[in-house]
């Protein structure tokens, strides 16, 4: 394939992960195998891993780029009693006692084009060699286009013809929500919040010839490094060597901004009223920052009582243009969400501040 030959739009990774419970569910359906394409660090595999979660089944997970053809195809064997030879399957493939489950063809498009053979014969014909995949299994395949900047063999118009095909591409509040939910430092949330464009900076990447760029799957390494016990010298190297010198130069240029906008302990600390708007930030980097900080500390119904009391006063910030009301409804979602996920809702319900947010929501929604 030469250039873009996806004539398909693209789909949020949550959007695929769907589409995929929903095959599974029908019978008829789970015998075509799906195909994942997106860049590196999306999460393609890990969508996979939860949809077997889901169904309580089986996951067969294979990196095709770590394998050999024979691995697939399994041994040869000498059987005197027939005078023939006959092929002995691979134990990692699924036996008939294991009538459900998921076959993970992972790299698809990187692998040797030898091992593609085998793989194409499972996907195409749900076999190879002598061995049967379960019927009640569902194939799904992965891998790279060209113009994703990997290592990607050409995939022919008679497979392609095979699969059910997913453009996949990471959309930001997509992986905001992933990120909250795996404790990312509030930091690169804040950040990727105000620059949605650094997620994935694929094609910038290719187009300045680089070897390192942003990815999903690096700003969760450099969640980590922020929240490790690394002195300031080590983690700035640490995210230089993950994301590429500019992206790294951007993201702690935006950092100090945060942490010199507004202290979240101190804010926590004021008094409701003039004590919490003197310290309300005054930018938009600080204002993301200060939401994700807030959500950050939210591990008890005092804390979260006085975050919901912190956004309330979020129109007291006069003289800056600052997107007020939306980061007002995102923090108060994501402060619900906090709460229910935590077994704290009772000082949601219970908060005056809460209360009085969704009146006011509820008489805009009227005046609309």
């Amino acid at each position: 394939m030469h250039g873009n030959p996806m004539n398909i739009p693209p789909v949020s990774i949550a959007a695929a992960k769907a589409a995929l419970i929903e095959q599974y569910g029908e019978p008829t359906l789970r015998k075509r195998a799906s195909m994942l394409w997106g860049t590196r660090g999306v999460g393609k595999s890990s969508v996979v891993r939860q949809v077997a979660e889901h169904y309580k089944v089986p996951l067969v997970d294979l990196r095709l780029t770590t394998i050999e053809p024979v691995d697939i195809r399994g041994a040869i064997y000498a059987d005197e009693t027939l005078a023939k030879t006959v092929w002995f399957p691979p134990e990692f493939l699924p036996s008939p006692d294991q009538p459900e489950g998921l076959l993970f063809l992972d790299e698809l498009t990187a692998a040797d084009q030898r091992l593609q053979i085998s793989a194409y014969s499972l996907i195409l014909d749900r076999r190879v060699g002598n061995y049967q995949l379960p019927d009640g299994w569902l194939v799904v395949a992965a891998g790279n286009a060209s113009f994703h900047g990997a290592i990607s063999h050409d995939m022919g118009t008679a497979l392609a013809d095979r699969m059910f095909h997913f453009n996949v591409q990471t959309a930001i509040d997509a992986f905001l929500s992933h990120a909250m939910a795996r404790d990312f430092a509030p930091e690169v949330m804040a950040y990727l919040k105000v620059r949605p464009d650094k997620l994935d900076d694929t094609q910038a990447q290719l187009a300045g010839d680089h070897l390192i760029g942003a990815s999903p799957r690096g700003w969760e390494d450099i969640s980590n490094v922020l929240k490790s016990g690394l002195s300031d010298s080590a983690k700035r190297l640490f995210v230089q060597g993950r994301i590429g010198a500019a992206n790294a130069a951007e993201f702690f240029g935006v950092l100090r901004e945060i942490k010199a906008g507004t202290d979240v302990v101190k804010l926590l600390a004021a008094r409701p009223g003039p004590e919490t708007a003197a310290l309300l930030p005054k930018t938009l980097d600080s204002l993301y920052g200060m939401l994700y900080g807030l959500l950050a500390a939210c591990t008890d119904k005092d804390t979260l009582a006085r975050a919901l009391e912190i956004v309330e006063q979020l129109p007291d910030i006069r003289g800056v243009p600052l997107p007020i009301r939306e980061a007002q409804t995102l923090a108060m979602e994501l402060l619900m969400q906090r709460g229910l996920e935590n077994g704290l809702e009772a000082a949601i319900f219970d908060s005056p501040a809460y209360a009085r947010y969704g009146e006011r929501r509820q008489l805009e929604s009227q005046d609309a």
